[in-house]
């Protein structure tokens, strides 16, 4: 019998709509169509991801590891330490049960009140006065960052200043002012595990698709230990 939720009514009937099977061949297509590539697996996994988030191999090729960067977002998570992030979307996007089960969660301050009303006293950004209170509330984590640039550069300044040291930051801000050099400026960072991609393009929903990515491979990681 025909599946009924494969008539349309178009010219172009899906390949497929079983969800499951949808991912498979996307990741298909993705590796047929990156091709060579200098990622390891693991770094792959974070990789094809983004690129599926975002169909846009240029972004997944400019991506930017450290060596330990996997291995301290996994390690983070399993170990209970919070996920900050500069905007909702990034907080809704989320797996978050797969976060809290490790007795971890996401944070987002960039609409709080107190946050709003100190930001418009001293005439800057919402994102710069949101990092400074998640660095007061919360010792280490993963700092996952892709809409605010300015978000970004404060925290790189904090950190510079002794005030926070994050497990692992995930920094691919979106943009035309200011986004490709707070990459910059991440990427020569000393001391401090990131990802991040070159240029301006990046964004909330590939933000997302690295978090989940990392978060998938901590669970897969307490699987094999319990």
């Amino acid at each position: 019998m025909k599946n009924p939720n494969m008539n349309f009514n178009t010219k172009f009937t899906p390949l497929t709509v079983d969800p499951d099977k949808i991912y498979d061949h996307s990741f298909a297509i993705i590796k047929e169509e990156m091709g060579d590539h200098p990622f390891t697996d693991e770094q792959w996994m974070v990789v094809r991801r983004v690129i599926h988030a975002s169909a846009d191999f240029e972004l997944g090729r400019s991506m930017i590891f450290t060596p330990d960067a996997l291995e301290a977002g996994i390690e983070s998570i399993l170990a209970g330490r919070h996920v900050v992030v500069d905007v909702q979307m990034i907080e809704s996007g989320s797996g978050r049960k797969r976060f809290q089960k490790h007795n971890s969660d996401l944070h987002c301050y960039i609409a709080d009140e107190d946050v709003a009303k100190e930001a418009k006293a001293e005439g800057t950004t919402r994102a710069i006065i949101s990092m400074q209170k998640a660095t007061r509330l919360h010792e280490g984590g993963i700092y996952a960052i892709g809409n605010a640039p300015t978000a970004l550069l404060e925290l790189i300044r904090l950190i510079k200043d002794g005030v926070a040291k994050p497990d692992l930051i995930i920094g691919m801000p979106v943009g035309f002012v200011s986004a490709a050099e707070s990459k910059d400026e991440l990427a020569v960072l000393e001391g401090i595990p990131f990802i991040t991609n070159k240029g301006r393009k990046g964004g909330s929903t590939v933000t997302v698709a690295a978090l989940n990515a990392i978060s998938i491979m901590a669970d897969e990681r307490a699987k094999q230990t319990n």
